[in-house]
C-alpha cells in the first residue's frame, strides 16, 4: 500500500483526462495534486515536493519537456512519468536522456500508470535516502577542525601519514591523531568508508595543493 504522505502531481490540460487519472491514482492509494499549466505547478509551494510528477508532453505556453528543464535547474529532483496523445519519438528521446522514468502514450491502462508511477516512487525513495546521508555526512564533516579536515583531504587521496606530515610541517605523530580524530568524528568503519563519504562531499574532485 503507498505511504500516506507521497503525493502525485498530475500536470495536464484536459480537465477530463485529469480528473479521471486522479480518482484512478487516489483509488489506488495515493495522494494527488493537480495542475492545469507548468506555470501553475510552478507556481506551487515546494515545502513538500511531489513525490512523483505525471506530466503532458503538450501544454499551453511551458511544455512538458520546458517543465522538466526548470525542474532539474531547480534541484527538485522529482521523478517524472511523461504521457502524451501521440507518439513523438525525438521527445521520448529528450525526455528519457533528461532522466524521466517512463513515457506514456494515451491511451493506456491503468496497470501500466500504476507500474510506472510504483517505480517514480521507488526512484523517489531513493533520491531522499540519498539527500539525507549527504546532509549526514556533511555534518559530520563540519564538525571537523580545520586541521583535521586538512588531513582528511590528504588521506582520502591515499598520501602515507609521513607524507601528510611533510605536507602539513606537522610531526607524523600528530598526523596519526588527527587521522583517528577524522575516522571517529565522521564514524567511517574503513579508509574505503571515509574515501566514499569524501566522494559523497567532493572532497576526492578536487585538486590538492
Amino acid at each position: 500500500m503507498p505511504k500516506p504522505e507521497a503525493i502525485v502531481a498530475i500536470v495536464d490540460d484536459d480537465v477530463s483526462f485529469r480528473e479521471g487519472v486522479s480518482s484512478l491514482v487516489r483509488a489506488a492509494g495515493w495522494r494527488v495534486e493537480t495542475f492545469a499549466s507548468a506555470e501553475e505547478f510552478l507556481a506551487r509551494p515546494h515545502a513538500d515536493p511531489p513525490s512523483c510528477l505525471l506530466l503532458d508532453l503538450q501544454l499551453p505556453d511551458l511544455s512538458g519537456l520546458d517543465l522538466q528543464k526548470r525542474i532539474a535547474e531547480g534541484d527538485l529532483a522529482i521523478p517524472i512519468v511523461f504521457i502524451s496523445g501521440h507518439g513523438d519519438i525525438p521527445a521520448t528521446v529528450r525526455a528519457m536522456k533528461a532522466g524521466a522514468v517512463e513515457f506514456l502514450t494515451k491511451p493506456f491502462d491503468k496497470e501500466q500508470l500504476f507500474c510506472a508511477i510504483a517505480e517514480a516512487m521507488a526512484r523517489d525513495r531513493r533520491n531522499r535516502e540519498e539527500l539525507a546521508q549527504s546532509h549526514q555526512v556533511r555534518q559530520l564533516y563540519n564538525s571537523l577542525t580545520q586541521r583535521e579536515k586538512q588531513v582528511m583531504q590528504h588521506v582520502v587521496f591515499g598520501l602515507l601519514n609521513k607524507q601528510i606530515a611533510a605536507e602539513l610541517t606537522i610531526s607524523e605523530f600528530t598526523v596519526k591523531l588527527h587521522r583517528g580524530r577524522v575516522m571517529r568524528k565522521m564514524r567511517a568503519k574503513s579508509l574505503a568508508d571515509l574515501v566514499r563519504m569524501a566522494e559523497r562531499l567532493g572532497l576526492r574532485s578536487r585538486q590538492r595543493r
